[in-house]
């Protein structure tokens, strides 16, 4: 087996977090699997072998159920972040079977099509509120004004917490899922760790009265539900789902839009009528063009031989999703953007056991958003250069100032 190629990239890069898509190329020409230096990981950015991976139930979200941190040579975790661990303990994002599939079983059904069809209506009336609070002025920060709220406001009906806790909840999100990025520090951590705190102590108050009152709501069908065995959800597993659809959800749906939208009024020639004939096919090549979220992490949940590289228990594999969205062997000219590519398998929502269960929602969310957006400012434009996040995998825009 020949040696594994090694990339040597900082990913707090500026000009990798500005623009990552030449170097996923550069990544992908290495092989089927390389060695991040930075990372400290493998790493594989080629189609095929990232769909194949998420798809792989040898690979796993989590490994200390399979294995101990003294035969994998870790330390203990560190104190100061027990309340964000324990908040962890009872996430789908990080649980495997068998309990994974017994938390997803009690909200699958919640998220199938015909359910999420409810909310079109809600969600335009918000995007309509928020194109009115803008429409006088002639421009607006697009990420600020309507990709943010709108997302956040989505979410809180969804889950039946009042819209004026909004901006609040949008404070904590940002600040829990800050820990996942790449430059993380001891001040990052506590902010974390306040936020999952104080979020939870929300949540838990809402859970405690949808017990005694239940409502029309994702809160209540979670705090009324039971399995085959009359077994319902713990609060502290209700907190979590309830926390964990708004910062994986909000975040998602905010970067996608604002990448997108980016896209769309700089490649797309006359977007209103574009978005006005096939929004859904604009809303899939966003996703597929500028993923919100760009890597993966995979454990091996076993001595295991994949795309050509041998990998031990507890190794950690990093799948790549947008270069595997650019990847030249799956999509034909991959770096133009062409709603009507069909069909069209990009891997943004990720793959098998962890697909993300919110699609359905996020796909209605991002059409109607986008439809409303254009039909009400139909000469949309770009005033500023776009500033991104300095996050890289958590990909999306500090701001997207546009005029009309």
């Amino acid at each position: 087996m020949t040696a594994t190629p090694v990339y040597d990239l900082d990913p707090c890069d500026p000009g990798f977090v500005r623009d990552s898509y030449p170097f996923y190329a550069a990544m992908r020409d290495l092989g089927r699997i390389f060695e991040w230096r930075q990372l400290g990981h493998r790493c594989c950015g080629r189609y095929d072998d990232v769909n194949a991976i998420l798809r792989d139930r040898r690979f796993g979200r989590q490994i200390l159920h399979v294995t101990t941190r003294e035969e994998l040579g870790w330390p203990e975790p560190a104190a100061h972040l027990g309340p964000f661990h324990a908040f962890e303990e009872h996430s789908l994002l990080e649980l495997e079977p068998p309990r994974h599939t017994r938390l997803r079983s009690f909200v699958n059904a919640s998220f199938l099509p015909r359910q999420v069809d409810r909310f079109a209506t809600p969600i335009e009336r918000l995007a309509q509120d928020l194109i009115d609070g803008v429409a006088a002025s002639g421009r607006c920060d697009l990420v600020a004004d309507y990709a943010a709220p709108l997302a956040v406001g989505v979410i809180a009906d969804f889950l039946g917490v009042p819209q004026g806790l909004s901006p609040q909840l949008l404070a904590w999100s940002h600040d829990m899922v800050a820990i996942y990025q790449a430059r993380r520090d001891r001040g990052i951590e506590d902010r974390t760790v306040a936020a999952t705190m104080e979020f939870s102590a929300l949540v838990r108050e809402f859970v405690a009265a949808r017990r005694r009152d239940p409502a029309e709501d994702f809160l209540s069908q979670l705090v009324t539900a039971a399995d085959g065995a009359g077994r319902g959800l713990t609060d502290d597993e209700v907190v979590t789902m309830g926390i964990l659809l708004l910062n994986a959800g909000h975040e998602a749906t905010v970067h996608a839009l604002g990448n997108g939208v980016r896209a769309i009024l700089e490649r797309v020639p006359d977007p209103a009528a574009a978005v006005a004939a096939n929004a859904a096919g604009h809303v899939e090549e966003m996703l597929r063009f500028d993923a919100p979220l760009h890597m993966f992490t995979r454990y091996a949940l076993e001595d295991v031989e994949v795309a050509g590289e041998r990998f031990r228990k507890g190794d950690v594999v990093g799948l790549l999703l947008g270069s595997a969205n650019r990847d030249p062997a799956k999509f034909a000219d991959p770096d133009r953007f062409d709603a009507m590519r069909s069909p069209n398998p990009h891997v943004s929502f990720g793959m098998g056991i962890h697909a993300c269960v919110g699609a359905p929602l996020a796909r209605l969310e991002m059409q109607v958003a986008l439809r409303v957006l254009f039909e009400r400012l139909p000469g949309l434009a770009i005033v500023e250069p776009p500033r991104v996040k300095d996050a890289w995998h958590f990909h999306g825009l500090e701001a997207l100032h546009v005029a009309w």
